[in-house]
């Protein structure tokens, strides 16, 4: 039987240490951090973009995301504008900056990835460990 303590902590580890690495190389090359990026990523692939889609797609709390965007709106990357078909909510859409720092983030991010773990084990253990995250992802959001 698989050691699960052993399996999380592993993956607590690494999860922690790209984090760091991607992290440091975005601070250093574009003044913003992963988490920036990651929420500008989100902005960028939903359509009519609210701060629920934010949630949902970063696992992160409500709360969290609203401060996310409110700092994001205040450093000039995403803008909010009334939702077409429902007044109590916005919509959050990213400026030409955030366009910008977006793409700029997404190659950045790819590059230290590659560096990182591109070629230290092949592209189908990489597929088949992407397929694995995603069912277990898809079984703790079942519950």
């Amino acid at each position: 039987m698989a050691d699960l303590p052993a399996l999380f902590a592993d993956l607590v580890r690494l999860e922690i240490e790209l984090w760091d690495a991607v992290e440091a190389r975005l601070r250093a090359e574009l003044g913003v951090g992963l988490g920036t990026a990651q929420t500008l990523a989100v902005v960028a692939t939903v359509e009519d973009c609210r701060v629920h889609d934010i949630v949902r797609g970063l696992s992160i709390t409500v709360g969290g995301a609203s401060k996310t965007v409110d700092r994001l709106e205040r450093d000039g990357l995403v803008v909010r504008r009334a939702h077409p078909s429902d007044r109590r909510s916005s919509v959050i859409a990213l400026t030409r900056a955030g366009a910008t720092t977006h793409a700029k983030a997404q190659r950045l991010i790819a590059a230290e990835l590659d560096a990182r773990i591109g070629g230290v084990v092949s592209d189908r253990a990489l597929d088949q460990l992407h397929r694995a995250i995603t069912k277990l992802r898809a079984a703790l959001a079942a519950g």
